[in-house]
């Protein structure tokens, strides 16, 4: 098989981990995506992951209702430190690696973050996942995500999502919606399109960072984009 990517930053959103039951986490979608996370990491790709925390609590959405901004991102992140817990120990149960590193200290949950401890467990072959966003309030974990592909240069961000890939309205609203294989950033930017926040996207176009979404959902889907079947769309320069 000819792999078309050495090193990858995984971004998974909180939401997918619940599953099927929209809240919490799913042991079965867990355990999909252990299974398909140690398959790569098999055929020799090096592996670092976010997280979301959306399906456990969201900083936006709590500040909406009441919540201080700071306070809610702070549990915000929190949650992915959660969800990176749970990711880490389903790979660890059928004999994959992890390592857990926080952006904000809290030994011994997890490690603290450095780019060299991180690329040290990438090249011993661990899956390392990043958790706690930035460790900063108005930050996504979407811009985490964009921070750490580019800090631990990783070939490409790939962003596992429910759709398979960028379309220019919403497929799940708008049936005729219109997929796009290949975009670029300033497409993004001039179509208004929601794929990641603003910060995010632009750290990806000023580093050179290409992006690729496609259906994390769909057990295989990783195996299929890290050997370079077109299932999703790769946003470039």
């Amino acid at each position: 098989m000819v792999l078309h990517f050495n090193r990858i930053l995984l971004k998974l959103s909180g939401e997918s981990l619940a599953g099927a039951q929209g809240h919490g986490i799913s042991v079965e979608r867990l355990s999909q995506y252990a299974e398909q996370i140690k398959e790569i990491c098999g055929l020799g790709v090096q592996v670092a992951i976010v997280i979301g925390g959306g399906n456990i609590f969201r900083g936006m959405s709590g500040a909406t209702r009441g919540f201080d901004r700071v306070k809610g991102d702070q549990m915000g992140m929190l949650a992915t430190v959660i969800n990176s817990l749970a990711l880490s120990s389903a790979p660890t149960a059928i004999g994959q690696k992890t390592r857990v590193l926080t952006s904000i200290r809290m030994e011994p949950i997890g490690e603290f973050y450095s780019k060299d401890c991180a690329i040290e467990a990438l090249e011993r072959g661990e899956v390392v996942i990043c958790s706690g966003g930035t460790g900063s309030p108005y930050f996504t974990t979407d811009t985490g995500s964009s921070l750490r592909a580019i800090e631990l240069e990783a070939d490409v961000m790939l962003k596992g999502t429910r759709v398979d890939g960028i379309y220019d309205s919403d497929p799940e609203k708008n049936p005729g919606a219109k997929k796009f294989e290949h975009i670029t950033y300033d497409e993004i930017y001039n179509r208004n399109l929601k794929v990641m926040d603003l910060t995010a996207t632009t750290m990806c176009k000023d580093n050179g960072m290409p992006i690729y979404v496609f259906n994390m959902d769909v057990f295989g889907n990783l195996k299929r984009v890290i050997s370079g079947e077109n299932i999703g769309t790769l946003v470039t320069n």
